[in-house]
């Protein structure tokens, strides 16, 4: 059997869908589509753009009712070229450093941010 990467997809969950998703777009400067149900307005999705047939997790910023943002305990790590050039976007489009980039050691680097949600997330490069 081949051997895969167990995390196939994944939610950041939001109190303001429009707001974070203008985060994620200016800090990683990208475009989120809207995925969206338009039979069911209880739960509203803005999808990172992503290929679901490539290595690595694609996943949505999501907004479900009774569903809290924040203070949750997974962080979802997106790859960079270079975690320094997103980690410079994140408090001009108003999120915060919780760490700013790290080494790793020879796993490359980290960055830990908070989204405008109170998300924590990471950021990871090899150089």
């Amino acid at each position: 059997m081949k051997k895969q990467n167990p995390v196939v997809w994944f939610e950041i969950y939001v109190e303001n869908i429009e707001r974070a998703a203008k985060f994620y777009e200016k800090v990683f400067g990208f475009q989120m589509e809207d995925m969206t149900d338009p039979s069911d307005q209880s739960v509203v999705m803005k999808g990172f753009p992503g290929d679901m047939e490539s290595y690595g997790a694609v996943g949505a910023l999501v907004k479900m009712d009774g569903v809290k943002a924040g203070g949750n305990s997974t962080i979802v790590y997106f790859g960079c070229e270079d975690c320094a050039v997103e980690e410079s976007r994140v408090v001009a489009s108003g999120g915060q450093v919780h760490q700013a980039k790290m080494s790793i050691g020879e796993h490359g680097f980290i960055s830990l941010l908070v989204d405008t949600e109170g998300n924590t997330i990471g950021l990871h490069s090899m150089k």
